[in-house]
């Protein structure tokens, strides 16, 4: 399958916003990270607004590329190949960021408990950012069972869906979604499989099957500009309807106001953003190529830098906002330089 400029346009902007989420994490006041210095002004509840506004959307949206670029990998590979493919490019960085990167990233936690380090490793498990290739690894192997032993028809290009079938399926994206954190709710963390929001598995899901549909259907060269600006009305038009039925209420009209928010938001965000990167940004000079070649690479090693940086950074004692966007600029540099210099090792680009 040919190179789209403007997907992979889009993987360096959702690689920068992993960046820019968890470096939000670190100065915030949500201690979900390695680092945690809370902020002590209030600019740290902007930081707390983007990890939310940045939760609603932008892993589905990663599950979505990734669904999109799976039925060709595996049609030129066959079941086996891509299968073998999938655990050197998604196992093997897992195994090394578990055994590796992961130590590094926790030597600070580590500093507070009085045992073993080989104790507290297996008593603080925890695959980091890295949860999300065990999840695609997961939904990789479904696909290559389904492919297998089901019978899926082929289906050439055809129109994107249009507002109707879009809208059934966020108001369905938000019921399941509701139903699901009965049991599953937002904030339970699953300490073997060490997913840090198991609460939006049926957005991630969803979004990796639509992204197979998609290649299938041609349903990304389709989507009309129409759609896109629909896209980003919906979005904002629900989050001012919603957020704050969200926080002025309580209780199940609460969740069934975030379940919907974030089922609104995701779909006109990601659907917006995949028509204006088709539209404007369906190019790439040297840079644009040197920064999406590298993209996932620094997604498995970018922990390591926060963790470095927040420690060097530590006797910065400036507003939460400011110390997060000095910080930032400094990050994206250096996780970008040390991934060049990591997919130059031998062998490394057969797995990055």
């Amino acid at each position: 399958m040919r190179r789209l400029a403007y997907v992979d346009n889009l993987r360096v902007v959702l690689t920068v916003l992993v960046i820019l989420h968890h470096m939000a994490l670190t100065y915030g006041t949500i201690h979900a990270w390695y680092v945690f210095e809370p902020a002590k002004d209030p600019s740290g509840v902007a930081l707390d607004v983007l990890v939310m506004f940045d939760q609603a959307f932008f892993m589905g949206f990663f599950f979505l590329i990734s669904g999109f670029f799976t039925p060709g990998s595996y049609d030129r590979k066959g079941g086996g190949a891509f299968m073998r493919d999938r655990l050197v490019r998604l196992g093997v960085p897992l195994i090394v960021f578990l055994l590796l990167l992961r130590p590094l990233a926790m030597i600070g936690v580590y500093q507070d408990f009085d045992m073993p380090y080989w104790m507290f490793y297996i008593g603080s498990w925890d695959p980091g950012p890295m949860w999300f290739v065990e999840v695609l690894l997961v939904f990789a192997a479904v696909y290559a069972v389904i492919r297998r032993y089901g019978r899926i028809p082929r289906s050439g290009p055809e129109q994107a869906p249009g507002a109707a079938p879009i809208a059934a399926y966020t108001l369905a994206l938000a019921a399941v979604t509701f139903a699901w954190r009965l049991v599953v709710p937002i904030g339970l963390y699953v300490p073997v499989l060490g997913l840090p929001t198991p609460s939006h598995l049926p957005q991630y899901a969803s979004m990796f099957a639509i992204g197979v549909l998609a290649h299938r259907r041609g349903w990304f060269a389709t989507l009309s500009r129409r759609a896109g600006r629909l896209g980003f009305a919906a979005a904002g038009l629900g989050t001012l309807v919603l957020l704050p039925v969200r926080f002025m209420s309580g209780g199940a009209v609460a969740d069934l106001a975030q379940a919907t928010w974030e089922a609104v938001f995701a779909v006109g965000v990601i659907i917006g953003l995949l028509v204006l990167f088709r539209e404007r940004f369906n190019a790439q000079g040297a840079r644009g190529r040197f920064l999406s070649e590298h993209a996932y690479t620094v997604y498995i090693i970018h922990p390591v830098v926060l963790v470095g940086l927040a420690y060097a950074f530590a006797w910065l004692h400036v507003a939460a906002i400011v110390k997060f966007a000095v910080v930032s600029a400094l990050a994206l540099p250096l996780c970008w330089g040390l991934a060049s210099l990591t997919r130059s090792l031998p062998g490394a680009k057969r797995i990055l």
